[in-house]
């Protein structure tokens, strides 16, 4: 038990932080932060919705928002949003669900096993999670790089060149933190199963043994067939 408790609250830990730098990496400006940042005087990152242009020496800070989500915009953006959305949304529910799932929640304190399916059940979701997010902050660095890449290798300046920044970082992290989490919820907590099945039975094999026991008592405790003469004593005792 004290394992499986240990396993829970490890898996929560990670699933709490996971989500929370999967929803800071979609809704932070830095996936994209200038790379030659030592001969400029400001810092420029771009998000997944705007980009913002912060002053070396007084750290103003300035943001444009992008167009509208109806907007034509490059594919490498409108697929990293669907996905980091995507993650998002899977990651706060399996959080969600492994909250409930917890043995210290008083949650279904009388059924532990389907606690215990609850937490497998969050397992899988962030398991799944950690898939498309992982996948977008992956393919928009690698995406930056190579295209930073060819230009360096034509000899091709634009005037500023990006690298992706710590936005991306974060996805990457929440998104391992997710599979890690999940692994421990589902691999870890399945081996518990057996255990928690044994040790808590149901209540029709209760109500079977109550009953088993109560005819057995029954049986012991009943008087043996009465013989001829006690017969004959109990009639002539009633009449």
């Amino acid at each position: 038990a004290g394992m499986r408790f240990f396993l829970q609250y490890v898996g929560c830990f990670f699933a709490f932080f996971s989500t929370g730098f999967l929803i800071a990496s979609t809704w932070t400006d830095c996936w994209m932060v200038n790379a030659d940042d030592s001969l400029e005087v400001s810092t420029k990152c771009r998000g997944l919705w705007w980009e913002c242009v912060t002053n070396v020496f007084d750290g103003i800070q300035t943001c444009d928002e992008y167009d509208s989500i109806f907007a034509e915009h490059p594919v490498k953006l409108v697929l990293t949003r669907a996905m980091m959305i995507t993650a998002d949304v899977l990651a706060g529910f399996g959080f969600l669900f492994l909250v409930l799932g917890l043995d210290c929640v008083k949650f279904l304190p009388d059924e532990p096993l389907i606690k215990l399916r609850i937490c497998l059940v969050s397992g899988v979701t962030l398991l799944i999670a950690g898939l498309p997010g992982i996948t977008g902050s992956v393919w928009y660095a690698v995406d930056v790089y190579v295209e930073r890449s060819s230009l360096l290798f034509h000899d091709v300046f634009l005037g500023i060149q990006y690298k992706f920044g710590w936005s991306c970082w974060l996805g990457m992290a929440g998104s391992l933190g997710c599979f890690l989490s999940g692994a421990l919820l589902t691999c870890c907590m399945y081996l518990f199963r057996e255990t928690s099945s044994g040790r808590f039975p149901s209540a029709y094999s209760l109500r079977k043994g109550y009953f088993s026991a109560g005819t057995i008592v029954t049986n012991v405790h009943m008087p043996s067939p009465q013989t001829a003469t006690a017969k004959m004593y109990a009639v002539d005792t009633r009449v």
